[in-house]
This record gives structure tokens, C-alpha cells and sequence, in this order.
């Protein structure tokens, strides 16, 4: 089964998937949006994603404070994951993305790419993250 992973933002959301058999996570596209309230046409592109890629569950990074805390971008997160379960008819499954960004950025400043082109791809790298975080989770569990 094929899980998505999706990082969702203010106005991108990053999106990656899982191979067949669960073991790693590629990145797809950055899904962007001219303002943050307006859904429908994300969430279509992400059901039609879901079918493309034939996946059986959602992992949504879940932005929690460093204290644990959650903050309006969390709140925020939470409808989102109800919208995608309407939406899509799958699990939707929040995780941890603390740090991710973080990771992402310094992925790709050492990977040489430019500041200003960054930003064309840190969001579907911070899914990565996601997602392989998740796929690493279970796959400890079934060991």
C-alpha cells in the first residue's frame, strides 16, 4: 500500500509518496494556492494524487510547538485533516513535523541550491521528511 505524506502550509502544501511496499518516500510536487482559505482546488489535486498513485492512507505532518503546545497552525492542520478524510474517503493520520523545514532547508543548502530557489522546493522536501519519518515508525514496529 502506498501512503502520501503532505506537508501543509500557509499557501503550499508539499507532497510526497511511498514506494509500493512502504520502504521509502519521494517527493511529487508542491501543490501552491493564491490564498490560504481557498481549498477546493488543493484538495482535488491531492484526491486526484491519491488515485494517480493508487494510496491507502494519508500522513499529515502535524506542526506542534517545540513545548508540545498547538498553535493556530495546528488548529488550522486539523481542519485540513478533516477536509482530506471527506474529501478522499481515506485515513488521514497526523505526524509529528517538528524540524522538518528545518532539515529540508539544510538538505538543500548543501546540496548547493540557491537561496532564491529554495523555496520551490522545500515543501515537498519537508514531506519527504514526513512521510520517511513515518515509513521508518512503522517499519520499526514490524520488526
Amino acid at each position: 500500500m502506498r501512503v502520501l505524506g503532505l506537508d501543509f502550509g500557509a499557501k503550499t502544501v508539499g507532497v510526497a509518496v511511498s514506494d509500493p511496499l512502504g520502504l521509502t518516500a519521494q517527493g511529487v510536487e508542491t501543490i501552491t494556492r493564491t490564498q490560504e482559505n481557498k481549498l477546493r482546488k488543493t484538495l482535488a489535486r491531492i484526491e486526484t494524487l491519491a488515485g494517480d498513485f493508487e494510496v491507502g492512507k494519508i500522513v499529515l505532518g502535524f506542526p506542534k510547538h517545540m513545548n508540545n503546545d498547538i498553535g493556530e497552525r495546528a488548529e488550522k492542520t486539523l481542519a485540513f485533516k478533516e477536509m482530506l478524510e471527506r474529501r478522499t474517503g481515506l485515513e488521514v493520520e497526523l505526524w509529528d513535523e517538528r524540524l522538518t523545514t528545518v532539515s529540508a532547508e539544510r538538505v538543500l543548502m548543501e546540496s548547493g541550491v540557491r537561496r532564491e530557489n529554495r523555496k520551490l522546493y522545500i515543501d515537498k522536501i519537508a514531506a519527504v521528511f514526513i512521510l520517511q519519518s513515518y515509513l521508518d515508525s512503522i517499519g520499526m514496529r514490524g520488526v
